[in-house]
């Protein structure tokens, strides 16, 4: 059971590095032999702290992404700067760094490619991948221009195309879709290495499409969610290992008597005598204010106590009567997310509770709590 511990951290999260290293092992089992891993770091590694997740994974995955340079800056400290992917369109003034620095964007129009080419022209080539949209309507040139203008691509000196990718928009939702996306994308990249791209890597798949389409993984798939312990397909979350664990203090206990209003819009009014702890983190904290009314729970004394009335700045309000004194008292451990005694709350029921998604809860967790790795 918990412990009260004088001066600690009001909110944190504790990160298992060595999860990380069990999830890739468990997926790695789920496509075929000698697919490539790029693993995805962006978001501050969906908020599990860049620097020491990089670090950690720097032996053990073959390529790394990031949502913008800023970010690639920051990885570069740790990994070889050509490992690094740049998944989101550059603006124009930060290409020249990101050719300087030997980052790897995704181009999805001609400008961007001859501009990447110009870069490159003299010295050493411009590597880049180049990005099919198949259905996510995001970025990448659509599907029925791309052998076109990817040939044309293809021939420009000064770039080098490393890798063909797309993405996967509800690999998680619409096995069909799914299907047919892939076909037509493997199709696409058949005619594209034809036509000049013969050394390109293919990659498609995110988490969900690794776990659940991996005859399709191609030669890299891009893993996010699922290396940090939480699987966009239920049917695989037991297989992996949450990585991050997020816990807060018990700052105050109250008996209070029936009638009482809890929190601002007194949405929840007590009915009998009850003990209320108030717990050290709030919305600004990242624990999400839609949480409010929802039957959201945290873990006190290894028992599951009932979030009450609204998720207020920085404090929420816990049922701890059943809980014994001596586990909730003022400095006890409560669990947001993460395993007390026999009870756990994982990301995803945080997540479905909240009407939201587990990336959303990963990286909403703010900066004032306080990242401990082991």
């Amino acid at each position: 059971m918990s412990q009260p511990v004088t001066g600690a951290h009001r909110c944190w999260a504790e990160v298992e590095l060595g999860a990380l290293e069990v999830n890739l092992r468990v997926l790695r089992e789920r496509v075929p032999r000698g697919v490539r891993f790029m693993v995805v770091l962006k978001a501050d590694a969906y908020g599990h702290g860049l620097a020491s997740v990089g670090r950690f994974l720097a032996p053990l995955a073959e390529e790394f992404a990031v949502a913008n340079v800023a970010e690639a800056v920051a990885l570069a400290e740790l990994v070889d700067p050509r490992r690094i992917s740049i998944l989101g369109p550059a603006l124009p003034g930060e290409r020249a760094e990101i050719a300087a620095r030997g980052f790897v964007p995704v181009v999805s129009d001609w400008e961007e490619a001859v501009a990447y080419a110009a870069l490159g022209r003299g010295q050493e080539p411009v590597c880049v991948h180049f990005a099919v949209d198949t259905g996510m309507g995001r970025i990448g040139v659509w599907h029925e221009e791309a052998l076109e203008l990817g040939t044309a691509v293809a021939g420009l000196q000064g770039l080098r195309v490393v890798g063909i990718g797309s993405h996967l928009p509800c690999a998680d939702e619409d096995d069909a879709f799914t299907v047919g996306q892939l076909e037509l994308f493997h199709r696409l990249c058949g005619e594209l290495r034809g036509g000049g791209m013969g050394e390109a890597l293919i990659h498609v798949a995110n988490s969900a499409g690794a776990i659940g389409f991996s005859r399709f993984a191609g030669d890299m798939v891009r893993l996010g969610l699922a290396l940090y312990g939480s699987s966009p397909r239920a049917e695989y979350e037991a297989r992996l290992r949450p990585a991050l664990s997020w816990k807060t203090r018990v700052t105050l206990v109250r008996r209070v008597g029936p009638g009482r209003g809890l929190s601002y819009g007194r949405t929840f009014v007590t009915q009998g005598p009850m003990r209320v702890a108030t717990l050290a983190t709030g919305y600004a904290d990242g624990y999400p204010r839609s949480l409010s009314g929802r039957g959201s729970e945290v873990l006190i004394g290894g028992r599951r106590c009932a979030v009450l009335g609204r998720v207020t700045m920085d404090q929420i309000l816990a049922d701890v009567t059943d809980v014994p004194e001596g586990d909730s008292q003022a400095g006890s451990e409560a669990v947001l997310i993460g395993r007390q005694g026999e009870e756990e709350i994982r990301v995803a029921e945080v997540a479905a509770k909240a009407g939201t998604i587990a990336w959303d809860v990963f990286t909403g967790i703010g900066q004032r709590v306080k990242r401990m790795h082991y």
